[in-house]
């Protein structure tokens, strides 16, 4: 474990305790000791943690009390117990395994089934802990793409109310029907982005190369986002290669990339702003890409994890789609053998630079 795992010995002889930390030397566990069911339950307050060793005969509260307890508490139950008792009569052991006890050892205690269970205990611990932060995940992630859906949805709704309006000029229906197209567009980018990145995940995407000509499909990409573009009054620049020249690349692919960084960069720039391309072949073979926008800049915390998957979306209440569309851009450039990163300046914003 890269976390130095923490072990509660609840005894009501600190001997037993010593015992304990000697059997367990060595094995980089961080040991804390309570002499008493009640002062541990106390602890447990403001300290959680990853294994319990629970004595079974103490006074005033025993280990079977102490452990019902512990496993009644919603913030404590995930903690496995293991109960160190001297009973042996299968009933007592049923008994302990009854009050909510994970596993139990019997006294004297060996040192080689000691370090056994209190790793197997510590490794189920960890996959618990690890299933949790996925379920967590997967919860940020299905609110998050909730959130990208309901933005479009709600405009194309909205968009096809307003044109059942009687008295709508003709040019007002037409800019109806452009905003539901786009609003449309934008649902099929992230649905596409979605099967995509799950294709890549699972290893089922096999790339589809062919000569690309790196230029037309830039221009491409930049005819898409005009009409985004527009709306917030930016000025798309482009500084392009001659046309004619090719790469070998999967083309919906790095398109999907062009797509995520294009909208990404108009997405995050102010009105009345800029966003750059610049494109050109290296001398050694491949193509540098790099995509400018104009907004307030990344931060260093940000930049250090702005291209893990739900990771930015999570941290920020106001960005969504940016938590999938720039994981996909990595994985999907990753895929072509090449490389991406962030250049920050915070005066001018950021420069996303794609080499493959």
């Amino acid at each position: 474990m890269d976390i130095q795992p923490t072990i509660l010995v609840i005894d009501d002889e600190p001997d037993n305790f010593d015992v304990v930390e000697t059997l367990l030397d060595g094995e980089n566990y961080q040991l804390h000791y309570a002499p008493s069911g009640q002062q541990a339950l106390s602890r447990l307050d403001n300290f959680q943690p990853d294994l319990i060793l629970l004595d079974v005969m103490m006074p005033d509260l025993d280990g079977m009390e102490v452990c019902k307890q512990i496993k009644a508490n919603p913030q404590w139950q995930a903690v496995p117990i293991i109960m160190v008792t001297a009973l042996t009569a299968k009933e007592d052991l049923a008994r302990c395994l009854g009050t909510g006890a994970d596993d139990f050892i019997s006294k004297p205690v060996n040192g080689v089934e000691l370090r056994a269970r209190v790793h197997s205990m510590l490794r189920i611990k960890q996959q618990y802990d690890s299933l949790q932060l996925l379920l967590k995940l997967r919860e940020d992630m299905v609110n998050m793409i909730v959130h990208d859906l309901r933005n479009p949805l709600a405009s194309i709704v909205l968009g096809a109310e307003i044109l059942k309006f009687p008295g709508l000029s003709a040019q007002q229906q037409q800019g109806k029907i452009e905003q539901i197209l786009l609003a449309g567009q934008q649902l099929q980018s992230l649905i596409d982005s979605l099967l995509l990145m799950a294709k890549l995940e699972s290893g089922k995407m096999v790339l589809n190369y062919s000569p690309v000509d790196l230029c037309a499909l830039c221009r491409s990409a930049l005819a898409d986002v005009e009409a985004i573009a527009a709306q917030k009054r930016i000025i798309l620049i482009s500084e392009l290669p001659e046309p004619g020249g090719m790469i070998e690349i999967d083309a919906l692919i790095f398109r999907r990339v062009l797509d995520n960084l294009f909208t990404n960069a108009i997405k995050f720039s102010p009105s009345n702003s800029q966003v750059t391309l610049r494109a050109e072949y290296l001398p050694a073979g491949g193509a540098k890409l790099q995509v400018g926008d104009s907004g307030k800049g990344i931060s260093e915390e940000l930049r250090n994890i702005i291209f893990e998957k739900y990771e930015v979306g999570t941290r920020m209440s106001e960005v969504s789609q940016i938590g999938l569309g720039l994981a996909f851009c990595k994985m999907a450039v990753e895929a072509h053998c090449g490389t991406i990163n962030i250049e920050n300046n915070h005066a001018k914003g950021s420069i996303f630079t794609v080499i493959i």
